[in-house]
């Protein structure tokens, strides 16, 4: 006696990065987002820069000030 068991293959689901609704990868164009516009938002948002890295901006301390100061005398006299 033969017994087949059938199991359902399921594509596997992403969220979308963009709205958070779950989507089937495999043969989604717009993956990893759910449709064009999610697509399309994303982009605009990385072209109006608001995917960027914090920056460590640093002071200068006065006695860099002074060092650089001494550094550009030390130039004009030669």
């Amino acid at each position: 006696m033969l017994i087949f068991v059938f199991t359902q293959l399921t594509m596997p689901l992403v969220k979308c990065p963009n709205c958070g609704r779950e989507v089937e990868y495999t043969g989604n164009e717009f993956r990893p987002f759910c449709s064009e516009r999610c697509k399309l938002l994303d982009f605009g948002a990385w072209a109006d820069g608001q995917y960027n890295l914090p920056s460590e901006t640093s002071e200068l301390s006065e006695e860099d000030i002074d060092a650089i100061e001494k550094a550009r005398e030390k130039e004009t006299e030669l």
